[in-house]
């Protein structure tokens, strides 16, 4: 994927608008003093459009949209992508929908019921895919979905601290062009930097580094 600063700026300072606008709206934070820190939203919308995602997945837990879904739905206002949210279990949709239209986001998220490890396997190709580890069924997640080798990001959420399980970086560790890193944002949070890329002769290859912003208080 091609960095567009232009776009990673604009979705950032979008996000960064939404953060002020709604932070004491009862009605539409969605659990961001609780569940995610704000300034994480705006560096996963910067990230997903700096990055020009096109197809972009999150899969949620129970507690359904978070953060995480404006941050991301942000980014496919700005770069015209297909947004998809998987809600894993028979929740509100038309609920969810009146709390995005908070954000004027309503239109940039296609919000699908279903089973994860079923619908998820409909998108090939994945620019950005944003996974939370609250869902029973993430590590079947990891072995099948089927993101963009030329240049992709994972982000997995709310990795438990002392976990038995494998992260998403640890499965697919050791392959050529993976970047992996933690941070301790929120509960846990991965980010995995897929970014295998064609040199100008088919038979050689090289690498797009995976560029970490941290931000501090």
């Amino acid at each position: 994927m091609k960095w567009s600063p232009q776009d990673a700026m604009q979705a950032y300072l979008h996000t960064l608008q939404l953060c002020k606008t709604h932070s004491n709206d009862d009605d539409c934070t969605l659990g961001t003093r609780n569940i995610i820190q704000p300034q994480c939203m705006e560096f996963i919308s910067a990230l997903a459009a700096g990055n020009q995602a096109k197809v972009m997945v999150q899969v949620t837990s129970h507690q359904g949209i978070n953060p995480l879904t404006i941050a991301l739905a942000v980014a496919a206002k700005h770069t015209k992508a297909r947004f998809v949210c998987i809600l894993h279990q028979l929740q509100d949709i038309e609920n969810y929908r009146a709390q995005l239209s908070c954000y004027d986001l309503e239109d940039a998220v296609d919000l699908v019921y279903g089973n994860p490890c079923e619908v998820i396997m409909e998108f090939k190709n994945i620019d950005f895919a944003a996974i939370d580890c609250k869902f029973e069924g993430f590590l079947r997640l990891f072995e099948i979905i089927d993101v963009n080798l030329r240049g992709s990001v994972v982000v997995v959420s709310n990795i438990p601290e002392r976990r038995i399980e494998a992260s998403f970086g640890e499965v697919i560790k050791g392959r050529t062009g993976v970047e992996c890193v933690t941070r301790s944002i929120g509960e846990g949070m991965e980010l995995t930097r897929i970014g295998l890329m064609n040199c100008c002769k088919p038979q050689k290859r090289r690498f797009k580094r995976f560029h970490v912003i941290t931000f501090e208080d």
